[in-house]
């Protein structure tokens, strides 16, 4: 059987969402395209996992027919081809078949498909539907034609697309992979550690983090029974779980809800403990939960009430508790108002600081996020500093690390190892990186804005001596010349006079 290349997927899924562009808005693009991609996929690996059942149990259609010679579990008429088959309603079909399959694999798959409404004729016609069957039953996806890390990547590229069609709310769901690779980079999570997403979206960073394992320190599946993540959002959070999926994960929990009002981890009465916590929560978010929080039953407000208006620091003070008492680190984004609002957040900032857990504070260029240009920050917390880091912070302006784009600046490999560098040598480098005492910051009122510390250099012009003189020629045949004028005017006056 050939095998598909990242490039002619990358292209079969465009065209998906090119046949539903109209009907449907770019927006909406991924509540459609991805339950369609992950249906495909379940049913094309069920019948390899088939085939090879048979084969084993030499033609014994009965023995290739139990359950535990498959991953999922597809119901009759449940499969792909069962409804490629249906030539009116297909929409109904579509949406029976696939409740069908959630509920026959109830522990993994629950709510996987998210909640497009498949039987919309106004918007799905039957028609259409049968166009983008078509399309995709043209192609394989089971393991031996797309896999795992193929279609993964591919799926990962669809995310991008779709967040650069839209690029209205796009941020909520994607962070670009160059932010999530130095953030996991400096965390550097090892074979066997936990590792926790509370805003996990699509899942970018708990891949990242199997990705930085494989290729740094080797057996990426003792990372099973060890990823974590919650998501509000019920597409996002189905779109994650069929993300780590693709990828080959074949452990994990991705649960649908909303942390900062109930968390989803415990152990006991308190709230589940992490080797690695990382996330890019939403910025500054509003209503997002203080009413609840004036009494948190697990003391996630420790440091003080954020206001009712910012979430930015309820987000903090959920992932700090979430470190594991000595492994635990730590990397958050935040808008820059994070480092120096006063009031409320200012308090806390202070509490949080006299606790020494605050390591490094990255201050990252504009325009690198999905639907906003704002410049965003990423603070780095860990339980246990070096012994030569202690009551200190690194503060690094890595603003000008950036390739500019038309619609979006771009973190390339080459910034993404600078910034990882100045981290990791943890020195002052001028115009660029200073470590701060926290005597330092409490001069300064608890105030981590960047350039308080560090100053950019000025531009100097490095000139030789030729263009030195060349420039005095200029300059004093500029002053001759204005002086002859001078003289001619004034000689025209004395005249007149």
């Amino acid at each position: 059987m050939p095998r598909l290349s990242q490039q002619q997927l990358e292209s079969h899924l465009w065209e998906a969402a090119n046949i539903l562009r109209g009907p449907v808005d770019a927006a909406d693009f991924k509540t459609y395209v991805f339950p369609l991609l992950f249906f495909k996929r379940i049913s094309d690996v069920h019948d390899e996992e088939y085939t090879a059942a048979l084969a084993e149990a030499n033609g014994d259609e009965e023995y290739a027919r139990f359950p535990q010679n498959y991953r999922f579990q597809i119901p009759d008429d449940c499969h792909w081809n069962d409804v490629r088959a249906v030539a009116s309603n297909v929409g109904q079909a579509m949406q029976r078949a696939m409740r069908g399959i959630e509920k026959s694999n109830p522990e993994t798959l629950y709510g996987i498909f998210g909640d497009a409404s498949w039987t919309n004729k106004d918007r799905l016609p039957d028609s259409l539907l049968r166009d983008i069957f078509e399309h995709f039953s043209r192609i394989n996806l089971g393991n031996q034609a797309a896999q795992a890390d193929i279609l993964g990547q591919s799926y990962e590229y669809l995310i991008k697309k779709f967040a650069d069609a839209t690029n209205k709310k796009a941020g909520e769901f994607y962070t670009p992979r160059s932010v999530v690779r130095l953030m996991v980079n400096i965390l550097d999570p090892k074979e066997g550690e936990s590792i926790y997403d509370p805003a996990c979206g699509t899942g970018g960073m708990l891949l990242e983090a199997i990705h930085h394992v494989k290729e740094s320190h080797g057996d990426d599946r003792t990372l099973w029974g060890k990823l974590f993540g919650q998501e509000k959002n019920l597409t996002t959070s189905a779109i994650a779980r069929m993300n780590l999926f693709l990828h080959g994960a074949s452990d994990f929990q991705v649960v649908r809800g909303d942390t900062l009002r109930n968390p989803a981890f415990f152990t006991g009465d308190s709230l589940a403990t992490f080797d690695c916590v990382i996330a890019n929560p939403p910025f500054s978010l509003e209503k997002w939960g203080d009413e609840v929080w004036t009494s948190d039953p697990f003391g996630r407000n420790f440091a003080g009430m954020p206001p009712a208006k910012s979430g930015d620091y309820a987000w903090v003070q959920h992932m700090l508790k979430s470190m594991a008492a000595k492994s635990g680190r730590m990397a958050v984004v935040l808008p820059h108002g994070a480092l120096f609002r006063m009031g409320k957040e200012g308090e806390i900032r202070e509490k949080i600081l006299g606790m020494d857990l605050l390591e490094a504070v990255i201050g990252l260029g504009p325009n690198l996020f999905y639907g906003t240009g704002l410049a965003a920050c990423i603070l780095i917390f860990r339980q246990r500093k070096k012994p030569d880091r202690r009551r200190k912070v690194l503060i690094v302006d890595a603003s000008k690390e950036f390739k500019t784009g038309r619609a979006q600046n771009e973190l390339l490999p080459e910034h993404v190892e600078h910034i990882y560098q100045w981290y990791r040598k943890y020195q002052d480098v001028t115009g660029i990186a200073r470590v701060i005492t926290l005597e330092d910051i409490a001069a300064n009122d608890y105030n981590l804005n960047i350039p308080r510390y560090v100053e950019p250099v000025a531009e100097q012009t490095v000139m030789t001596v030729a263009d030195a003189m060349k420039q005095l020629r200029e300059s004093a045949a500029g002053a001759f010349a204005a002086e002859d004028r001078l003289l001619s005017i004034l000689r025209k006056e004395e005249l007149l006079h």
